[in-house]
């Protein structure tokens, strides 16, 4: 699994942009590929945990122009492994 965390600053294109991004994320989740994601509580940015291999993540974050929106900003993508919760087997 891999996880994006995302910084937020405030923008009207972030929030313009935002409800496509939803759908896009909605339909990632359905298939399988978006474990779970969500913004901070106070909405400085997002936590996004994928169940894809990389390129897969890469494929996924370049068709999203939400990734580009200013006011957006990928901090970070990690590998994750849980413990407990949600894992691929193997």
């Amino acid at each position: 699994m891999l996880i994006v965390e995302l910084a937020f600053t405030p923008t009207p294109e972030r929030l313009a942009a935002r409800p496509a991004h939803r759908a896009l994320l909605g339909d990632l989740h359905a298939d399988g590929r978006l474990v779970a994601a969500g913004p901070w509580a106070d909405d400085t940015g997002a936590l996004l945990i994928f169940d894809v291999e990389r390129e897969d993540l890469d494929r996924i974050l370049a068709a999203d122009p939400y990734y580009r929106t200013p006011g957006v900003d990928i901090t970070a993508v990690r590998p994750w492994a849980p413990l407990f919760g949600p894992r691929r087997d193997g």
